[in-house]
């Protein structure tokens, strides 16, 4: 699988795990306390519908970016990790800036997939917009990226630069498409 295919792959994970795995209880798949508790009136939903919903968003999000480029586009594929080819496919004779906005929504949504299933490992390689240091943290209460560097800190009057998952996002497709230009 090539590192294009991450946000699909990401994407049909999530839908697969979460529809494979079914809540077996009130609590989800979180940890159930001791505790005394209300008696549940109704059965629990089988499914997590905050991954389910963040599914639902992404996909409607990719088809409303692609009508907004084609509004003649085919019909969105059924399989859910199809949508980032169906999106590239009818925005093919996008120019220069919305083939920009276009990889950089689907990597930024390949990170979401990832975090919303746990995986916060895909921010560290990404270096620091701001001072090119290596490592940035994901700091979950923020939803943001975070550089630790003491150094871009002190530039930054003691304060450490944060980024949301879209700035990661625009500057990874910018710096590839800089070293695609470069190259050929």
């Amino acid at each position: 699988m090539s590192h294009e295919d991450d946000a699909a792959h990401r994407l049909a994970a999530l839908a697969t795990y979460y529809r494979q795995h079914p809540v077996k209880g009130p609590a989800g798949h979180s940890y159930i306390s001791s505790e005394p508790r209300a008696t549940q009136t109704a059965p629990g939903l089988p499914w997590d519908t905050g991954t389910d919903d963040h599914i639902t968003r992404s996909i409607t999000e990719v088809v409303n970016h692609t009508r907004a480029i084609n509004p003649d586009a085919e019909p969105v594929p059924v399989h859910v990790a199809n949508v980032y080819e169906w999106c590239r496919a009818n925005t093919a004779a996008a120019d220069a800036d919305q083939e920009q906005q276009r990889e950089a929504l689907i990597y930024r949504q390949g990170l979401e997939h990832a975090i919303r299933a746990g995986d916060h490992s895909v921010i560290r390689p990404h270096r620091c917009p701001s001072c090119g240091a290596p490592g940035l943290f994901w700091q979950r209460h923020l939803q943001a990226a975070m550089c630790v560097n003491r150094h871009c800190a002190r530039r930054n009057h003691g304060r450490h630069q944060q980024y949301s998952l879209a700035e990661l996002a625009y500057e990874h497709v910018a710096t590839k498409n800089a070293k695609k230009s470069s190259a050929g």
